[in-house]
């Protein structure tokens, strides 16, 4: 089987750490964003996997090519002269994606976490025989977003509803599809919307199919989105793999920690905080649904949460970072500076306390 991730663009939501990397290898629970989709498509007999991509492919394929050997999958680039839309990514890469055996692929949103339960999701759609599935996930306010109507029973979806004023229902797409090579003919290269064009056609012709995406479900392309993300990441870690979490007197709730980390006397740390590989957590430190990651170091007695600590950045003792700071790769942050909600570019020094919500270039 073949898959396609849909990687897009400039990542300008969850700047400034896509100013150091392309989106997708922003560390997400320790390790890169795609990579928990590679991982999760390989263990289901995935053995290709494209990357349609408009935006530095060479630093992407640089770094996928250590984990194309260590997972033992194919990993390719399409690249767009042009924006696409996510469409038209398909016709781009259909020689790639058709090969004449018939076998369904999947595409993927780059931004999308969740348990992926694609063998499911395959049992699916080779049952129901349509020509397209679709994953929908059940949204609290589903007046923010298109809604996917759909027949409870047999799943085959009805139409689309672009946020709808009156209740129409709570599905909405979740950026995961199994699509049979059919769906090729429906798409032109050209900047063209899977969502908006293609799927409401395949819909017209009733061969298109949802599936309900068992547990948690986030797209994470926005620092509030990102931590929200982390919380419902580390709460499905808990329940399928407790033994990865870190145990002990100085951890509350859900913490994930790079075994390479250090940690000193006297820490609080959780819940949903992940710290990456290489990190100098010194004594006395206070974490609380943060992300560290790698190379940073925390000097004593500082205090962060809700908040996004870019790589090889330190935090000053005493400090408090807080409020959906985000720091970018290197930032050096002062003792006894207060962060309230600062976005801060890679490499800068901050020395005086930012007390409202701003970038600092």
């Amino acid at each position: 089987m073949k898959a396609l991730i849909l990687v897009g663009g400039f990542g300008t939501r969850l700047r400034p750490l896509t100013l150091s990397v392309p989106k997708p290898l922003v560390d997400f629970a320790n390790k890169p964003m795609i990579l928990h989709q590679i991982e999760a498509l390989k263990d289901v007999g995935v053995t290709e996997v494209f990357l349609a991509i408009n935006y530095q492919p060479e630093v992407m394929l640089n770094f996928l090519k250590d984990f194309e050997d260590k997972l033992g999958i194919k990993i390719t680039c399409s690249q767009e002269t042009e924006p696409l839309g996510t469409a038209g990514p398909l016709a781009l890469a259909r020689d790639n994606l058709v090969d004449g055996s018939g076998e369904p692929f999947f595409v993927l949103n780059s931004d999308v976490i969740s348990e992926y339960p694609f063998s499911e999701l395959i049992k699916f759609h080779k049952a129901h025989g349509g020509e397209a599935t679709i994953m929908v996930t059940k949204v609290n306010e589903p007046s923010k977003y298109g809604v996917v109507v759909m027949k409870e029973e047999t799943g085959k979806v009805d139409r689309f509803v672009e946020k709808p004023k009156i209740f129409v229902g709570n599905k909405i797409n979740a950026g995961i599809y199994l699509l049979n090579p059919s769906v090729m003919d429906r798409i032109e290269l050209r900047p063209t919307s899977i969502e908006k064009e293609v799927f409401p056609r395949i819909a017209a012709d009733e061969k298109l199919y949802a599936m309900v995406l068992p547990g948690f479900w986030m797209d994470i392309g926005q620092p509030r989105d990102y931590i929200t993300g982390l919380r419902l990441y580390l709460d499905s870690l808990r329940k399928k793999s407790p033994y990865k979490l870190a145990v002990g007197p100085h951890i509350a709730g859900n913490v994930l920690v790079h075994e390479s980390a250090v940690i000193g006397e006297g820490c609080l740390i959780g819940p949903d905080v992940a710290i990456g590989p290489g990190c100098v957590v010194e004594s006395g430190v206070r974490l609380s649904r943060c992300t560290v990651m790698h190379g940073v170091r925390i000097k004593k007695h500082a205090c962060i949460s809700s908040s996004i600590i870019g790589w090889h950045s330190t935090v000053g003792r005493w400090s408090r970072v807080e409020n959906m700071t985000i720091l970018g790769e290197d930032v050096h942050v002062g003792d006894e500076v207060y962060s309230n909600g600062g976005v801060v570019l890679p490499h800068k020094e901050i020395k005086s306390s930012i007390l409202k919500p701003e970038i600092v270039m």
